[in-house]
């Protein structure tokens, strides 16, 4: 559990909660939320107040209802819990593909599930899913990664349709490459590894891994009661991997 640095800030008297806040960009967001003011709860398999296992629904509605009893309301809903995978349609079983849609989208489905009935009631409901650069661009050896965030982003524009009458905005980001422990454990795990860091910050034009800070800072305006008009987008953190298509650097 994350406590708010001040009753003040853009989401002071809010309550948010983040899924996979335990860690990496999670526990990125959780932080900058606390520091504008929210008090959020964080869920997830260890290492916090709400221990939560986005495969099991009883887990899931555990964990958002002690969310809302210790707190007394949710307006925030921020669907970060997943988990990855390498490999093209060849290399993974069947049991790997259900169980990543299980944890990336599924996991989204049960928590929001969860969640509606406080968001319906807060005058500032909100929902951010962690997306991906994979589910918009053809990355190699992501099959499987990459369909579940496909499915993301498509969940993500499905939801927004359903609730923006409910007043409740759904949106979702999608980074790039993120420095983030999940990443260092490819890295390590690469033959090269100085060389992978490598090669995964020169496919972003900007030439670097994206900060889990950044992709919070991205979270943090999506959530916001700032952004009231902006609901069923994509908003890509990525170095402009996305966009851009820059010419080779001179030699």
């Amino acid at each position: 559990m994350s406590e708010p640095a001040g009753a003040g800030g853009e989401f002071g008297g809010l309550v948010a909660v983040v899924t996979g806040g335990a860690s990496g960009i999670g526990q990125a967001v959780a932080g900058e939320l606390a520091a504008r003011g929210a008090r959020v709860g964080v869920l997830d398999l260890k290492d916090t107040e709400f221990v939560c296992d986005v495969t099991d629904d009883a887990s899931v509605r555990r964990a958002v209802t002690a969310v809302a009893e210790r707190f007394g309301r949710i307006d925030v809903l921020v669907n970060n819990a997943g988990i990855g995978a390498q490999g093209t349609v060849a290399d993974n079983e069947d049991a790997e593909w259900l169980g990543v849609f299980d944890v990336n989208v599924v996991g989204i489905v049960r928590v929001t599930r969860a969640a509606l009935p406080y968001l319906r009631r807060s005058p500032h409901a909100a929902v951010v899913n962690t997306c991906s650069i994979a589910a918009t661009a053809g990355l190699p050896q992501r099959a499987l990664y990459s369909a579940s965030k496909g499915a993301v982003l498509a969940l993500t524009r499905a939801m927004a349709a359903d609730h923006i009458r409910d007043g409740i905005r759904v949106n979702c980001v999608t980074p790039g490459t993120v420095d983030t422990p999940w990443v260092g454990r490819l890295l390590d795990a690469a033959p090269d590894p100085v060389a992978e860091r490598a090669a995964l910050c020169a496919r972003q034009p900007h030439g670097r891994l994206v900060t889990p800070q950044e992709v919070a800072h991205a979270v943090a305006y999506l959530a916001g009661p700032a952004a009231g008009s902006t609901v069923g987008i994509e908003l890509p953190v990525d170095g402009g991997m996305a966009g851009l298509r820059l010419r080779p650097a001179a030699s």
